[in-house]
């Protein structure tokens, strides 16, 4: 097993409620096994981790890696997060390349076909975050970050730059319970499609009082497979990110759970390269929502990445995963 750190650059600074970031910081895994060679990505900073440092956390399973520990061991020796999903998606390619077949195959999933991808557009000002928009008017969905304060303005000032795009819009826990409402309504009568986390985890319970004109995602509040029973009732989606869940094992299951439930799915990520991004399109023709858009934040990808053409994203290519 090879660990190595890596920092990517973004285009303009990628600002949400909670931080700003000016790079992609991840972590490649490697798992070698003769001539053969797998790979994961996780985000190095993950605001869903209970631990301070991803790599020492890789490096304490490099023992049970490194002596044959399957994707199902791996599920009870690390807890969800970035970490283990850098590791499962490495063994998730390395088996798709032992056994000569894509991933998707392995998985007894239909293949991936091409998805469209929202575009966020980041935390700023009315006017900034309209000129934003408005420069990718030719993107056919764009995901608005917000903030609390000023959203409605926010999303005014986008939709009169962009009155023919598809919107969605990620709070990423900034409104009040005070807020939902209104908020929601406002959002509904300029046409946006979805609201991500608009509440703070511990006031999820509020959603289960209200009917509201939109459909809401919960990320921050569903981390993995043990999350769902807490917020049955609360959301109408959950956004399924390999970086919380652990890792591909873990997210298809979470799918059939959530669909099971009821629930819609939403494939989302952190900021990362294809690498990061081309595990989750093994679910892409599950979800109804999909923010597979890291690649195109960074000022370059990694070497093969996945094909987009505009947002749609293109299947991947053996030579980078899977």
């Amino acid at each position: 097993m090879t660990v190595r750190p890596e920092s990517w650059p973004v285009t303009t600074p990628f600002v949400i409620s909670k931080f700003s970031c000016t790079s992609a910081e991840v972590v490649v895994v490697e798992l070698r096994q003769g001539n053969l060679v797998g790979r994961g990505e996780c985000e190095r900073t993950d605001a869903y981790e209970d631990y301070p440092d991803v790599v020492a956390t890789i490096e304490a399973a490099r023992h049970a890696i490194e002596g044959g520990a399957s994707r199902l061991d791996l599920q009870a020796l690390m807890p969800s997060g970035s970490a283990r999903n850098a590791i499962d998606c490495a063994l998730w390619d390395l088996q798709a390349k032992m056994d000569g077949m894509p991933a998707w195959r392995v998985a007894d999933l239909d293949p991936p076909e091409h998805a469209v991808t929202v575009l966020t557009i980041s935390l700023g000002s009315p006017d900034n975050m309209a000129a934003a928009a408005k420069a990718a008017a030719d993107r056919p969905i764009l995901k608005l970050k917000l903030g609390g304060e000023g959203d409605i303005e926010r999303v005014a000032a986008v939709r009169a730059a962009v009155p023919n795009a598809r919107l969605s819009v990620d709070a990423n826990e900034a409104w009040s319970t005070d807020m939902v409402l209104p908020y929601i309504d406002a959002m509904a009568e300029m046409g946006v499609e979805m609201v991500e986390q608009p509440l703070a985890i511990a006031d999820d319970g509020y959603l289960r009082t209200i009917e509201r004109a939109l459909p809401v995602a919960a990320d921050e509040s569903c981390r993995d497979l043990s999350s769902l029973e807490r917020i049955m009732g609360c959301y109408d989606l959950i956004n399924i990110k390999l970086d919380k869940t652990g890792g591909l094992t873990e997210a298809i299951a979470l799918a059939k759970a959530g669909h099971d439930a009821g629930l819609g799915i939403m494939l989302g990520c952190n900021l990362g390269t294809s690498l990061a991004m081309a595990p989750a399109m093994v679910l892409a023709n599950q979800a109804r929502f999909i923010d597979l858009d890291g690649p195109l934040l960074l000022t370059k990808d990694r070497e093969p990445g996945l094909v987009f053409e505009g947002s749609y994203i293109h299947p991947p290519e053996p030579a980078l995963w899977g």
